[in-house]
């Protein structure tokens, strides 16, 4: 788990640093290996100039992950889904199998309030 929020912290801070309005503000770093990478740290000039509008605007638009199936994620895709946390995910998998996303609500897996943040990125797949 540390493995991966340093490779998250790493990513974010790689990504602000490629946005020329933000460099300037990130003070954060992060250590991995005994290396230390600045998050304010800027890219080469040769891969800004090189960059198309494409590109950008792929940049500004944030990419729309594939919803969480409740009955085949694992713990960490499902932690991945805002609003699911160690616990839920866990309940969630002790839970299984699902007939519908709708029955984390009914069988008390998630509260009401959780359920609504959720059920646009979850899906209940079933086994064929």
């Amino acid at each position: 788990m540390k493995i991966f929020a340093k490779t998250v912290l790493i990513a974010v801070s790689l990504l602000l640093s490629a946005v020329p309005g933000f460099a300037a503000d990130v003070k954060a770093t992060a250590k991995t290996a005994g290396d230390t990478v600045k998050a304010g740290a800027k890219a080469p000039a040769s891969a800004t100039k090189e960059s198309s509008g494409a590109d950008a605007a792929a940049a500004k638009a944030p990419a729309k992950a594939a919803p969480a199936d409740i009955n085949s994620a694992t713990a960490a895709e499902l932690k991945g889904v805002p609003g699911i946390g160690e616990a839920y995910a866990a309940k969630i998998i002790a839970g299984r199998p699902y007939a519908n996303k709708a029955q984390l609500k009914s069988r008390n897996i998630v509260p009401g309030n959780v359920y609504e943040q959720i059920k646009d990125r979850i899906i209940a797949k079933q086994k064929k």
